[in-house]
């Protein structure tokens, strides 16, 4: 009854009721997008054929642009050059002292960055449709394409690039006037909308007799634990107590307030899984195209469900949840600020010193987050190649649809409880990826 009321405050806030409506218009407008067919193209046959050779990479950016890359629909490169953009920005942020000073420029440098983010968007989905409309023409003789030439690559590049435009446009309309960050729920919508499909072939399994009805609600209990697992573990902090000292200015005393520094463990997200995958994966999809021997023998070792495989795949994740993390997290700049402030960590001292502590202690909460990613993304493998299971569980498609789900909610209770409305949970608060 406590979250069904709370359910029922949503529409008491006409605010929040509205921002809702129109996240949900907006992620309506993808989704049928992602069905409009770019010109020229027999999407049909194409999306049969990268079915067969197309391999795991195929697959897995299929996954983030909710089938419209398999398709080549005008939504085919979905919001993946936006988050390729915005990790070369944040990338430049460290090689690049100017751009690292614009991030540190409050407001007026983050629209700077997000205005270089658009360019760069713009500029990587020009070049990866340019790629695109030339495989297709190379791809089985020409079979998809109705009328090849250069403008028909001119066309597909003007059309994916623009769709790819408009996406990151909803996006930012959805972060600006609707509830949740818009890019997230667009990779979150693109992931969902393959659920039903996955839900009706099981059904279908299950009356042809090829799967057991335990072994589906075994599936089921499996898939609420990790949900569980992943929720919780997202949701987990370490707090490093942080003092600040009294200062009198005046006739008035400041300070002298006990805090914390929340620390996640999880603190890369999904970008560990995403790169590693691609990099694993981009070699064994080659391979499928090359029928040259050697090059599918190094395929097939390479594909999922391996022994070397897994080593490579664990191994990677763990190499990426440092590196991003060094990247987005400076211990040194929190030491300074913490100082310049008047703040301190008990038992250690100012400066260098803390600095130090919080790096070991996040060098410690990394590893244990690159495991909890590992482990997440080698369940679905363990379950496809020992256990067939007929479709996609787990791994970085449920790291992110938990995560998306966690961030909006956090949202909407927010609404909620600055209006004085009942949250979704009577004791404490639903919080976020980012706590």
């Amino acid at each position: 009854m406590g979250i069904l009321s709370s359910f029922q405050n949503i529409f008491k806030i006409q605010e929040l009721k509205n921002r809702i409506f129109f996240t949900l218009a907006l992620l309506a407008v993808y989704r049928i997008g992602a069905h409009i067919p770019t010109p020229g193209i027999n999407g049909e046959e194409l999306s049969k054929f990268l079915a067969e050779r197309g391999g795991a990479l195929m697959g897995f950016f299929d996954m983030f642009s909710g089938g419209a890359l398999s398709r080549v629909t005008i939504f085919a490169l979905g919001i993946m050059p936006y988050i390729s953009a915005s990790i070369i920005l944040q990338l430049l942020t460290v090689v690049i002292p100017s751009i690292g000073r614009l991030a540190k420029e409050g407001e007026a440098g983050r629209k700077k960055i997000v205005k270089y983010t658009r360019y760069g968007t713009v500029i990587i989905s020009a070049i990866q449709s340019f790629g695109i409309a030339a495989g297709l023409e190379g791809m089985a003789g020409g079979a998809f394409i109705q009328n090849p030439g250069w403008s028909f690559r001119l066309l597909t590049m003007i059309t994916l690039t623009s769709g790819t435009a408009f996406i990151m446009w909803l996006g930012e309309q959805i972060t600006e006037r609707g509830i949740g960050n818009g890019i997230s729920l667009i990779i979150f919508a693109g992931i969902v909308a393959r659920f039903p499909n996955a839900v009706i072939s099981t059904i279908r399994l299950i009356q042809a007799g090829e799967i057991s009805i335990l072994f589906v609600i075994a599936l089921i209990v499996m898939m609420i634990a990790v949900i569980g697992g992943i929720i919780y573990v997202e949701r987990s902090q370490r707090k490093i107590p942080v003092q600040y000292a009294k200062r009198v200015v005046g006739r008035k005393v400041y300070g002298g307030q006990s805090t914390h520094l929340p620390l996640k463990i999880n603190t890369s997200g999904v970008i560990p899984p995403i790169f590693a995958s691609s990099i694993i994966m981009f070699p064994a999809t080659v391979g499928g195209f090359i029928s040259i021997p050697w090059v599918q023998s190094i395929a097939k070792q390479l594909a999922p469900g391996t022994v070397l495989h897994t080593i490579l795949y664990v191994g990677l994740i763990i190499f990426f949840a440092y590196f991003y993390t060094a990247i987005i997290f400076n211990p040194v700049d929190i030491a300074d600020n913490l100082k310049k402030y008047g703040g301190f960590i008990p038992g250690i001292r100012p400066g260098q010193k803390t600095s130090e502590y919080i790096y070991r202690v996040l060098s410690r909460l990394t590893f244990v987050g690159g495991i909890y990613l590992s482990i997440v993304c080698i369940i679905p493998e363990i379950l496809i190649t020992k256990f067939h299971v007929p479709f996609y569980f787990g791994g970085t498609s449920i790291l992110i649809t938990v995560g998306v789900a966690l961030d909006t909610v956090s949202q909407i209770e927010t609404h909620l409880i600055t209006r004085s409305y009942e949250g979704f949970l009577k004791k404490g608060r639903i919080r976020g990826r980012r706590g």
